[in-house]
Formats: C-alpha cells, sequence, structure tokens
C-alpha cells in the first residue's frame, strides 16, 4: 500500500492537472446541450433566463478551468452555478437528498469547483505560464 501512495504522491501535481481538466470538459458538455441542442440534449433559447446564463457559464468557465487560465474566479463562478442549480433545480422537484432529487452532478461539480478555486491551476495552465498561478 505505501508504494502505491509512494506513487501516486510523486504524480499528484499531473494528478491534479487530469482532475482539473476532465471535470470541467463533462460540464462543457452540459452547457453545449443548453445552448446548442447537441449531445442529447435541447437548447434553452426559448427558456427561462437563468437556464441560459448557466449555458453560457458553463460554456465560459468549463474551458477557462480545462487551459488553466483565471481557474480560481472561473472555478468559484461555477462553483457557485452548481450550487445555485441544486437548490433552484433539484431541491424543489425532490427534496434536499441528492440521491432522491437527481442532484448529484450538480453537488459533485460545486465541490470539484471549489476545491480547485481553493488549489489554483497548478501545472500544465496557462497561469502557469503567464506567471499567475499561485499554487506554484
Amino acid at each position: 500500500m505505501s508504494a502505491l501512495r509512494a506513487f501516486l504522491g510523486r504524480h499528484s501535481e499531473q494528478l491534479y492537472a487530469l482532475v482539473r481538466i476532465v471535470v470541467p470538459f463533462i460540464y462543457v458538455c452540459h452547457g453545449a446541450q443548453k445552448l446548442f441542442g447537441v449531445l442529447g440534449g435541447h437548447p434553452v433559447w426559448s427558456g427561462p433566463p437563468i437556464f441560459i446564463a448557466a449555458g453560457f457559464i458553463e460554456m465560459t468557465c468549463g474551458p477557462l478551468m480545462m487551459l488553466g487560465l483565471f481557474t480560481t474566479p472561473a472555478a468559484f463562478i461555477a462553483s457557485g452555478e452548481m450550487a445555485i442549480a441544486f437548490f433552484y433545480v433539484h431541491v424543489p422537484s425532490g427534496g434536499l437528498v441528492p440521491i432522491l432529487n437527481h442532484g448529484e452532478l450538480p453537488v459533485v461539480f460545486c465541490f470539484v469547483f471549489l476545491y480547485i478555486a481553493s488549489r489554483g491551476a497548478g501545472v500544465w495552465s496557462m497561469d502557469r505560464l503567464r506567471g499567475a498561478d499561485e499554487s506554484a
């Protein structure tokens, strides 16, 4: 077990970068569903403005996090958007328990993005290249 922990520890920065890239990619897919109706989604242009705003946040903050550019504010905004999604969409339709209201994904996104906001961009990031990554 200690060999596995040592191996993972040696690569923790790269593993964090993969989380910072892959999780926002899934988030961007949800934005593409909302705004463009692709990937099995339906465009929300005629829906409530909050859904249109959510799509724009997802299509803006997701790529920024993936690139590691303005990572902390982008991740913080995305985290807040997911908290709003949970309480505005999921809680009214099924209560506070995520497994019952189908809000597991917004909860996971919210806390992963909050962690990314607290940690910064890390390796493989535009923030690091431009000397603005405080996690360096």
